[in-house]
């Protein structure tokens, strides 16, 4: 196992302790810290070291793609690492938004090949699907509820031009897709007026609440509204919720490890000042209830759990060690991607073994042999999917 470097991105909604605290370092950080990429994405990679430099994981796994990826994953994946893991660390509310699947992807991209990059929904051919596994309390929206619920709390802010969405639900999953237009298609000179008017006439109660919250980060944004119709969710630490492709959601508060198949891929909906291109959206969304976004850990060995998802762009396993369980060996693939999240860990793939300390990464390549895991704390490890 080599030491991995990853980048922290800045966005203006990031925490300004959450990640230095998990790094050790001093709180609060000069700036806000939104994410920490560790991976071989072309917009912000991790790196290694080499001769005394840091050199880019992109390059690396472009160059030595049989010892970084190995022929599994390159005949599946091409010449690139597939998943991208990251931890973010929010402080308030990140766009609405959904990913579309690996087709319409694919279609998109090719239709807008040529145009200026500020015009284009697709930045590569991939699709985005994303797992997210809170590390401390994490609040976030994610899938359409009922809509007769959500009928019912746009009704009670009694509001007449909110008349044709009420209706639109009060007849189910069908209604959704009207229901989302109309709010996102709100002539702009009037959303401001209708936005104050139902705040102002709402009850206090959670949907209210929340409207109020997001009003006051995004005035005059029609995705308050829309962030309604969606599954309000409060995760405890070690909760996870999935992300399939068409699925509409915001992360609204705390830090959590993601992984995602690795695309930049982004319809917003709303919560932003960013383009929202209504009709893509339109065209990418699943417009069905979300029964259940919430999936808990599943157990698989002794300190050993994982989050099974759909995809075989990766894979996440979370590994803790100490006490009873002082040391544990798993047989994933490579290549291995690890974060320590507490405590401290001595990760060994048979090539090498490194001691990590909170909030630090290592990476091993394709070839090495099952990973063993010691010391006294917890770690989370980022492999693709394929078996």
């Amino acid at each position: 196992m080599e030491p991995l470097y990853g980048p922290i991105r800045d966005y203006a909604w990031g925490s300004r302790s959450a990640i230095a605290m998990l790094q050790g370092r001093p709180v609060p950080s000069t700036g806000p810290e939104a994410e920490l990429w560790l991976g071989a994405h072309p917009g912000a990679p991790a790196r290694v070291e080499r001769a005394g430099l840091r050199v880019s994981l992109c390059d690396l796994v472009r160059d030595e793609p049989g010892q970084w990826l190995g022929q599994r994953v390159t005949d599946r994946f091409g010449t690139r690492l597939p998943f991208l893991l990251k931890v973010l660390a929010a402080d308030a509310p990140l766009s609405l938004q959904a990913h579309p699947d690996a087709e319409q992807a694919r279609v998109g991209f090719a239709a807008e090949a040529g145009r200026p990059a500020g015009e284009r929904n697709y930045s590569d051919p991939h699709h985005k699907p994303e797992l997210l596994v809170a590390l401390t309390p994490f609040e976030a929206l994610c899938g359409f509820r009922d809509p007769v619920e959500s009928a019912e709390a746009l009704a009670a802010f009694g509001v007449p031009a909110l008349g044709p969405v009420v209706d639109a639900l009060r007849a189910g999953p069908a209604g959704l897709r009207t229901a989302v237009r109309t709010l996102l298609g709100w002539p702009v000179a009037q959303r401001d007026g209708l936005l104050r008017a139902a705040l102002a006439s709402a009850a206090d109660g959670p949907d209210a609440d929340l409207a109020r919250r997001l009003a006051t980060v995004y005035p005059g944004d029609p995705g308050v509204l829309v962030a309604l119709l969606l599954h309000h969710l409060r995760l405890v630490p070690g909760e996870a919720i999935w992300m399939p492709a068409g699925n509409l959601h915001a992360y609204l508060s705390g830090c959590g490890v993601e992984i995602m198949a690795a695309s930049d891929n982004v319809l917003r909906g709303g919560l932003t000042p960013k383009r929202v291109d209504v009709d893509e959206l339109l065209r990418v969304l699943r417009f069905e209830v979300l029964d259940d976004p919430v999936r808990a850990a599943q157990p698989i060995a002794p300190g050993v759990d994982c989050w099974p998802v759909p995809v075989d762009d990766f894979a996440l396993h979370r590994v803790r060690v100490g006490g009873a369980v002082p040391e544990v060996t798993v047989a994933l693939p490579g290549p291995r991607v690890v974060l320590c999240a507490a405590g401290s860990v001595t990760v060994d793939d048979g090539a090498g073994a490194l001691t990590l300390a909170s909030g630090q990464a290592a990476i091993g390549t394709a070839s090495g042999e099952p990973l063993r895991v010691g010391g006294d704390g917890e770690a989370y490890v980022a492999t693709s999917g394929l078996r």
